[in-house]
């Protein structure tokens, strides 16, 4: 997929609204998978987005989040947290499955179906630029924002 532009879609987005990439048009966009709302990783993974938040406006960046769970869990998620940035439902798991997302994970010994963190940035005209797979919470935020600074 990268050098390949990103094929549109819209899923429904914190806010009332739905989100659709088309009309994100002239925006670099980092799309980040994550796996469930309120758990550690992904509420440390947020908390960082959001804490650098500013940092990739001022890159030209806008930042959305996207997991399986409802619209209601993250209108909840995004409020606790006090994130910036929108949360995109992918509860059908069509935007999952189309950037291969879905993996059979352990959890306690289980397997599991699940969503492994992963973050996308996908250019100003649609194209993919830039994929981190397997992605530990860790100094990601921060190595996503050089490349997108680097641009």
């Amino acid at each position: 997929m990268l050098g390949q532009t990103v094929e549109d879609f819209s899923l429904p987005s914190t806010g009332g609204v739905t989100f659709q990439l088309s009309s994100a048009r002239g925006r670099t966009l980092v799309l980040y998978f994550y796996p469930k709302d309120n758990t550690p990783g992904c509420t440390a993974e947020g908390a960082d987005f959001r804490d650098r938040y500013e940092a990739f406006r001022a890159a030209g960046c806008e930042v959305l989040g996207v997991s399986r769970d409802s619209i209601r869990s993250h209108e909840n998620f995004k409020a606790k947290m006090g994130f910036p940035f929108a949360l995109l439902s992918d509860q059908d798991e069509v935007l999952c499955n189309r950037f291969g997302v879905i993996k059979m994970k352990n959890m306690y010994g289980k397997q599991v179906r699940g969503i492994e963190r992963s973050t996308f940035v996908i250019d100003d005209t649609g194209v993919l630029l830039q994929e981190w797979r397997g992605v530990k919470v860790p100094g990601h935020v921060e190595e996503v924002l050089r490349f997108v600074q680097a641009r």
